[in-house]
């Protein structure tokens, strides 16, 4: 029996997820259900402390193959196929040559610190804020503008070949999408609102370039992607198993997942446990400035609808925690032990553990804060450890929690999570104790995948409308509050005395 036999005969939507650590394909049916994936990782390249990278090339080959062993798998062909989605990992930077195709550099990672000092001189007299009221974004080493002017100012002779027109700037949904689409035979390049929104280059009313800004931060107008819709086509796939098959989504990847988790309504929220994590809260119509530490970004928009804007608090690092106790530490040998480890005792025996590793992001952004671990005594154990580290996931999404309903005067009523991370119950339960609130997972846990193949879908007519999708979605599992209002008050104050001990450790100079 083939994969397809138990879902119908399509036909499909396919969804690329081009990631942090990998990048994967899934295949859906009508029902929003997995007909197959693959996932493939690629490097992560460290030149220097803080700094980030990854091969553009060695994603575009990994992409190419999961697309193939993804519809492979399902045991279907192009024809079957209706649309493909791209959805990304967002603000990592890469500039190609458009004649050939090649990357003049390796992407440079969105939690890449390199940019440190550079963002701070943008900042002139004013400081962070010189472009949020046009951005939604403070001025930080995680947005892709600043990356981009790094890039023309150290790469040897960039600059000039960006004025005579031969280089492309892009996010990674803009390089999927010029090479699906032909690269240097007709490439369409393009990025969607979601992903521009992320450069600090575009400006949040007019959904358009800013010209002042490209002006301020020295980035030729001539490298940049058209700004389009988050649902609609694109192109056609040119090549490959998927040939003439429409390109129509694009999605940062956590925008996808506000999409996949249906938040169509204004306040419903979703939190995503990847190699960070990221909440958004719908915010409908509205351009909400934040004044507690969130980035306002675009939610999404579907064709020619107004935009849907959003209130996103990020936290650099959750899942890659995990990986760092069992990579560079040895503490446990796979992920999945962190939970098992952790509920071999009662609490955190005094310990917490605050991963500043790449400074504080929300609601902080404080490039000078490293981790600690606080609160040390010879009575905790790598079991205390273990479990700080899955606190330190909760108690950062409780700090974004309280800065949303201080921004938006909304109170968070329930959070629906997806991401790696929602397979560990303890973490699940721990976040509703210190939250206060019922913490929701969905069936699809791939909600990044399914927001993408949603849009696509959307945009080809596979499904009707919103209505269609919020009919698909449905629920796996629900936790709910069981912790003493009393102990979390104190266990919150005892982290946010752990958060400060992290800041100032680089000075200014070191930076």
């Amino acid at each position: 029996m083939t994969a397809t036999a138990s879902h119908g005969t399509g036909p499909f939507i396919a969804a690329i997820d081009q990631g942090t650590t990998s990048s994967r394909c899934i295949v859906f049916d009508r029902d929003g259900r997995i007909v197959s994936v693959d996932q493939k990782e690629h490097e992560q390249i460290f030149p220097k402390p803080g700094w980030v990278e990854h091969n553009a090339t060695e994603i575009w080959e990994n992409v190419q193959q999961v697309v193939a062993s993804a519809i492979e798998k399902a045991g279907i062909t192009a024809a079957d196929v209706k649309a493909i989605g791209i959805t990304n990992q967002r603000e990592t930077t890469l500039l190609w040559d458009k004649n050939t195709g090649e990357p003049v550099h390796n992407a440079i990672v969105w939690q890449d610190t390199r940019t440190t000092a550079l963002c701070k001189e943008l900042g002139r007299n004013v400081g962070q804020d010189r472009f949020r009221r046009e951005t939604g974004l403070p001025l930080a080493s995680y947005f892709a503008g600043p990356k981009v002017r790094w890039l023309l100012d150290n790469v040897e002779g960039l600059r000039e070949r960006a004025e005579r027109g031969e280089i492309l700037f892009g996010t990674m949904d803009s390089w999927v999408i010029w090479n699906l689409t032909g690269g240097v035979d007709g490439g369409h390049h393009v990025t969607d609102v979601t992903n521009a929104s992320r450069t600090m280059l575009m400006n949040l009313h007019t959904m358009e370039w800013d010209e002042k800004i490209l002006e301020s931060m020295e980035v030729p107008a001539t490298v940049l992607p058209e700004i389009r819709s988050s649902a609609e086509v694109y192109g056609q796939v040119k090549g490959g198993v998927l040939d003439g098959v429409p390109v129509a989504s694009a999605l940062g990847d956590q925008q996808a997942a506000l999409f996949g988790q249906t938040c169509f309504a204004e306040g419903e929220a979703k939190s995503t446990y990847g190699t960070g994590t990221f909440m958004l809260m719908n915010t409908g119509d509205k351009v909400i400035n934040s004044y507690s530490g969130l980035l306002t970004t675009v939610g999404y928009q579907i064709g020619d609808k107004k935009p849907v804007y959003a209130l996103e608090g990020s936290i650099a690092v959750t899942g890659s925690l995990v990986q760092w106790m069992r990579d560079q530490m040895g503490l446990i040998s796979t992920a999945a032990e962190i939970e098992t480890l952790a509920s071999s005792v009662e609490d955190n025996g005094g310990a917490y553990f605050v991963p500043a590793f790449s400074g504080l992001f929300a609601p902080y952004w404080r490039s000078d804060a490293r981790g600690v671990i606080a609160g040390l005594t010879r009575y905790v154990t790598k079991a205390h450890i273990a479990r700080a580290v899955l606190e330190a996931t909760a108690w950062q999404t409780r700090e974004i929690t309280d800065a949303m309903t201080k921004d938006s005067g909304v109170e968070l009523s329930a959070l629906k999570v997806d991401g790696g991370m929602t397979s560990n119950n303890l973490l699940m339960q721990t976040l509703s104790d210190v939250l206060d609130a019922p913490v929701v997972r969905p069936m699809v846990a791939e909600t990044t995948c399914l927001g993408a193949a949603y849009a696509a879908g959307l945009a080809v007519g596979f499904w009707p409308d919103t209505d269609a999708l919020r009919a698909n979605w449905r629920r796996a599992a629900e936790w709910t509050p069981r912790m003493d209002a009393e102990i979390r008050d104190r266990e919150y104050k005892n982290w946010l005395k752990a958060v400060e001990r992290t800041m100032g450790w680089i000075d200014e100079d070191e930076s």
